[in-house]
């Protein structure tokens, strides 16, 4: 009997890295919004009249149409849906920083509809904005959703331990995988140590400072890569060498 190819039509999607596959093809990893994260092969994208070659980029949001029944599906049509503007400079980089995220925690063809309309909501934001502050702020966002959505969500207002609400002005360790717990006299290497100020925070989504900001990223670096597994951020290195590099220029 023949083997009946599983096919969607017309489904909203973003690329989020492409590949080369033999000579003239390319493997696009994509996240789409009703299938997850999907792999296709997309067949002669790489000749020069591919009506595929200019169109799967990332940061734009495509319509796919693909088919296939194993873990390669093979891409049939791919428009562009247009109405948002790509992201520049520092901007990019944080686009490139999301999408190295999705590849890296999210399992292939699990469906996260809400968390699609987050990253495209993110790419927006960052689109629109090109302040420090906000394109932080967008990173946390989506960094918070993206676990929720995985099944990771960070309680982030109250004592594990005590139920007790977060005290803005106390220290506490951040136990992975069950919470805040309020610092004690005992050292927990293990676990990072940080402001109730700044849990309340990433709760609110709102950074009064530069201070609370940079505890924030630097809690939600341990959190993540905890779920990572030592797999690393390529793209969170470039990022820090720029910053690197604004701040010598700063100093001269």
């Amino acid at each position: 009997m023949r083997q009946v190819r599983d096919r969607r039509d017309d489904e909203p999607a973003f690329v989020l890295h492409t590949y080369a596959y033999r000579e003239t093809s390319l493997i696009a990893e994509t996240f789409t919004q009703a299938s997850g994260r999907v792999a296709m092969v997309a067949r002669g994208a790489k000749r020069p009249r591919s009506e595929l070659r200019g169109v799967l980029q990332a940061f734009q949001p495509l319509e796919l149409s693909w088919a296939g029944s194993g873990e390669l599906k093979t891409l049939l049509k791919a428009e562009w849906r247009g109405g948002m503007p790509l992201p520049g400079g520092a901007a990019l980089l944080c686009g490139f920083y999301l999408n190295e995220l999705l590849l890296k925690l999210l399992p292939k063809e699990d469906p996260h509809p809400l968390l699609f309309s987050d990253y495209a909501d993110a790419l927006r934001a960052l689109a629109g904005d090109a302040s420090a502050a906000m394109q932080a702020a967008t990173l946390r966002r989506f960094e918070l959703r993206l676990l929720a959505a995985l099944g990771y969500a960070l309680p982030l207002t109250r004592d594990v331990d005590s139920g007790a609400p977060i005290d803005a002005g106390a220290r506490y360790h951040y136990a992975f995988d069950r919470g805040p717990r309020l610092v004690a006299s005992e050292p927990r290497a293990a676990w990072p140590v940080v402001r109730g100020a700044t849990l309340i925070a990433l709760a609110t989504e709102h950074y009064p400072d530069a201070d609370v900001a940079g505890e924030a990223k630097r809690l939600m670096r341990r959190v993540l890569d905890h779920y990572l597994d030592e797999r690393r951020i390529f793209s969170r290195r470039v990022v820090q060498d720029l910053a690197a590099l604004d701040d010598e220029d700063d100093g001269r």
